[in-house]
């Protein structure tokens, strides 16, 4: 028998932990995503009719969509508890809509977290489905098929099959590509550092920079003027000009928002955006906890705001002071200032309980979701915490012309780093002895050190999110999408974890550069971005803004439908003849990546995968090792003579067994972001020096 209230939700691992908070009288079930959508085999829009889209039933949800119609109709009342964003919004909206729902029904309801409490406060705050915020993301799906359509067709004509545009997606291409021509065009420069160790008569000795001359900046530019500099060091008097002595504070960072738990799940876990958002859907959809049952474990995933409810900031002072001492906990909760484009419809990422720590609840946890987890509550913890207290010293010392300083801090208090170590060392270990102004200090050694100025860095996951999120392209729900999409399509490559723009890159955005150049703008996406902001805050008609974008936009199209030549990419030799009718192979790109193909196609039809080679010896058995993708396309190296040598590796290895347990060395990227070799084996922490 069914219960008197169906309450839908998007996914089933959501309905699962809802329905064992919700009584007998609640039936939970889960619409699974969309359930309506632009058709895929066409446009979907009707550009004459003022860009009315043609919603249609998702393939394959048609049985699911008669179940929960079934589930309604036996129900008193239905509720739509889709996710809180503009997504959600629209999946409520079709449903209500499906379901014959009216307009003004109080049928929405929403939630930040998945607890008991959460979900008895949503039920007393019921609403309509909020139109604004559905047309909002109406706006962004019809621009962005209006783009994808329109653009990829042309790509496909003008340059190859298979390739797609897309309005955000192509603007990251293009951003990464400029990177690349930036990295090309650098021409290094050649620079000197001088370091001078002085001590004080009683043999106590710092280091100090030489930083001047004659009051002003100084630049070393060549091996020649640093030679001259440290001759006159060298007979030069030296004599403290100087001494400041400060307590430095360094508050903490605020709790994460959907970007900064992307770019620091990149630098700390070594995880792509696309598995740090799956494992956060998994901790706040639910996780069965023993006895405990299923518990939502952090708040909703896709946030730009960093506001905090009072609740939990009140519940996070009291652990602070019974866990860390009254020291630690500030005498109110400490606020943070959101980015002035976020839409502050959520609180910041936050555990749904500080109380529940995540070595309290590791048993339940994959490793995946424990590492996320601790993350994201020492984050939040620490956010809550006061701040990190540092002695600093700066002691400015004369040598004739030339002028010096030493900086020295040293930790007093640890503050919130006691829970969350951000990186951001402050520490200079230089310490200071006592002097005085006026004091003289002897010489006793020069070090020189020879620089040259690097090229812009290429940008990883975590550089690459800071920048879309500082220049308010795109969404942070967004970012992990698009950047499969552009690997997908072979417009970039990951390398080291750093992206690296191909060959198709470069030819696909200076195309869309040069006949789409507002598109490719960065000012016009993020404009974009606020108009559609103002579409959900009621300030703009949405078919309005659709049709300011789209009149130029098709009449650039119609301009590069006729101006735009074939672009002819050769495809790569393959180094070998077709066995079966001798003519040559060539590298073909397709769906799963690259392969090989006959040159005598369509009359051969002859293939071959492509196994790169890494140009290392299995370490274990001696054979090749070769490139290989996951099914998900993650890259791994794995031994040719497989599945005789059942060797694997997620890094490239060197070739080499580890001395200390046999097992293999791999390369990997070092703090500083050089190449180091170390075991794959994680319980044997060997490090050795890259060998030419």
């Amino acid at each position: 028998m069914a219960g008197n209230t169906l309450v839908i939700v998007e996914s089933a691992a959501k309905a699962k932990t809802i329905a064992k908070f919700l009584g007998k009288n609640y039936k939970v079930k889960a619409c699974v995503g969309h359930i309506k959508d632009l058709p895929r085999s066409k446009l979907g829009i009707d550009v004459e009719n003022d860009f009315e889209p043609q919603y249609i039933t998702i393939r394959g949800k048609g049985e699911l969509l008669k179940e929960i119609k079934s589930e309604s109709q036996k129900s008193d009342k239905t509720l739509l508890a889709t996710d809180p964003d503009r997504e959600g919004e629209a999946i409520a909206w079709h449903l209500q809509n499906a379901l014959k729902i009216s307009a003004d029904s109080n049928c929405r309801i929403q939630f930040n977290e998945i607890t008991s409490d959460a979900i008895k406060k949503a039920l007393k705050k019921m609403r309509p489905v909020d139109i604004n915020r559905v047309n909002a993301q109406q706006a962004r799906r019809v621009v962005d098929r209006l783009v994808g359509y329109n653009l990829s067709p042309l790509l496909w004509s003008k340059v190859r099959k298979g390739l797609s545009a897309g309005r955000v997606q192509s603007v990251v291409v293009r951003i990464i590509c400029e990177r690349e021509k930036e990295i090309e065009a650098f021409i290094p420069e050649e620079y000197w550092t001088i370091d001078v160790i002085l001590c004080t008569d009683k043999k106590s000795c710092f280091v100090t920079k030489v930083t001047s001359y004659k009051g002003g900046k100084l630049e070393i530019k060549s091996e020649a003027e640093q030679q001259k500099i440290s001759s006159y060091l060298r007979k030069a008097g030296y004599r403290v000009k100087n001494i400041e002595k400060k307590e430095k504070r360094k508050k903490p960072n605020a709790p994460f928002i959907t970007s900064t738990l992307q770019q620091e799940a990149s630098k700390r876990l070594g995880f792509f955006s696309s598995r740090t958002m799956r494992v956060a859907q998994e901790l706040y959809e639910g996780l069965e906890l023993g006895k405990k049952g299923t518990v939502g474990l952090i708040t909703y995933l896709r946030t730009d705001s960093t506001r905090i409810a009072q609740t939990a900031q009140i519940e996070a002072l009291e652990f602070i002071k019974s866990e860390y001492g009254n020291n630690y906990a500030p005498s109110s909760p400490n606020e943070y200032k959101s980015r002035k484009s976020a839409q502050d419809a959520h609180e910041a990422i936050r555990p749904s309980s500080v109380e529940r720590t995540p070595d309290s609840i590791k048993t339940y946890l994959s490793r995946d979701q424990y590492r996320l987890y601790k993350l994201i509550w020492e984050r939040f913890v620490a956010s809550q915490m006061t701040p990190a207290v540092y002695d600093t010293v700066v002691v400015d010392v004369e040598a004739g012309d030339y002028g010096l300083r030493a900086n020295s801090s040293q930790i007093k208090f640890l503050g919130y780093k006691k829970v969350y170590n951000d990186n951001e060392d402050e520490d200079v270990k230089n310490p200071i002895p006592e002097i005085k102004p006026g004091e003289v200090l002897s010489l006793q050694e020069i070090k020189t050190e020879q620089h040259f100025t690097q090229p812009p860095p290429r940008y990883s996951e975590a550089s690459l999110v800071k920048l879309l999120e500082e220049k308010n392209i795109g969404r942070p729900s967004t970012y992990a999408p698009i950047i499969e999409t552009i690997i997908k399509r072979h417009y970039v490559e990951r390398q080291n974890k750093q992206f690296v723009p191909k060959e198709l890159g470069f030819i696909v955005v200076d195309l869309l550069t040069q006949h789409f150049g507002n598109i490719l703008d960065t000012q016009f996406t993020a404009k974009m971005e606020e108009e559609l902001d103002l579409i959900e805050e009621g300030q703009l008609n949405w078919k309005g803004v659709v049709r300011e974008f789209y009149v130029p936009f098709n009449a650039d199209l119609e301009k590069a439908q006729s101006l735009i030549e074939k672009v002819e990419i050769k495809d790569e030799e393959a180094g070998k003849d077709c066995p079966k009718c001798g003519k040559p192979m060539y590298i073909k790109y397709g769906r799963f990546g690259k392969f090989i193909a006959c040159s005598g196609f369509p009359e051969c039809r002859h293939t071959e995968s492509l196994n790169e080679e890494a140009g290392v010896n299995c370490p274990i058995c001696g054979a090749a090792v070769i490139a290989l993708k996951s099914k998900k396309g993650r890259k791994y190296f794995g031994c040719k003579s497989y599945p005789e040598c059942n060797f694997k590796s997620w890094n490239k290895p060197t070739g080499e067994k580890c001395p200390q347990c046999g097992d293999a060395m791999v390369e990997k990227l070092n703090k500083n972001k050089e190449v180091t070799a170390v075991c794959q084996n994680a319980d044997c922490k060997h490090t050795q020096e890259m060998r030419n």
